[in-house]
């Protein structure tokens, strides 16, 4: 009886598939109407769609979405406004290549916008670029502080 496993088994038999890239068949969300209609047949408004959804869902919130769908956002609020500023890229782009779609987020561009109504410290902006495997998307995601 041997303590490690026998190494000099090979993969006799067993065949392996890579994975296909599933169709982007999508329906359109008209977010100003808060309704669904038709769908989608241009693969980057797709994406664009998609980005948008994951950008505006708050991660481990929603029991239908698995803990890697959405963004971390809600945390952010009253935290010091450098770290914010440092975070939010970073938390961004996590989000966002749980898509298989998207290659990269680049680009950041950060501001801070100041609120004195109210007592509100204001928002932190988050301006960026998507790149995926259909082209180039730009976008922006801003967060109360």
């Amino acid at each position: 009886m041997a303590l490690l496993p026998d190494t000099s088994l090979t993969d006799a038999g067993i065949t392996y598939e890579m994975a296909e890239m599933q169709p982007n068949k999508t329906y359109k969300m008209l977010v100003g109407d808060e309704h669904v209609q038709g769908s989608i047949s241009d693969k980057l408004s797709a994406v664009q769609q998609a980005a948008y959804k994951i950008l505006n869902t708050e991660r481990y919130k929603h029991v239908i979405y698995s803990w890697n769908y959405g963004v971390e956002l809600q945390d952010l609020f009253g935290k010091p406004i450098p770290y914010v500023l440092s975070e939010l890229p970073r938390r961004i782009r996590e989000g966002l290549m749980q898509d298989d779609r998207i290659e990269d987020v680049t680009d950041f561009d950060i501001s801070y916008e100041r609120d004195n109504s109210k007592g509100r410290r204001g928002d932190v902006v988050a301006k960026f670029k998507i790149k995926s495997v259909y082209g180039e998307i730009e976008m922006q995601k801003g967060v109360n502080v």
